[in-house]
């Protein structure tokens, strides 16, 4: 994990991603939409992985990513993988 700071800007493309995920504009990622950013992010993520990966990111395992959740992913680093 990484200590990484953003900028506003930087935060705000990060926004932006999320948005973009956010299919029905709820603002959060449900597993179906997670199963659509990793098809984008990471096209070789086995299927037998994709529930674990959603579980790492969705912090207080309410069965979605909210927006801080995806910003703490997306600032660690983990999607470069």
């Amino acid at each position: 994990m990484s200590d990484r700071s953003l900028t506003e800007a930087q935060i705000e493309d990060v926004r932006k991603e999320f948005d973009y995920f956010d299919k029905d504009n709820n603002g959060q990622i449900d597993m179906q939409e997670f199963i659509e950013l990793l098809t984008i992010l990471s096209p070789k993520t086995k299927a037998n992985r994709v529930k674990e990966g959603f579980d790492l990111i969705d912090d207080n395992h309410d069965g979605f990513i909210d927006f801080d959740e995806f910003l703490k992913w997306w600032q660690e680093g983990w999607w470069e993988y």
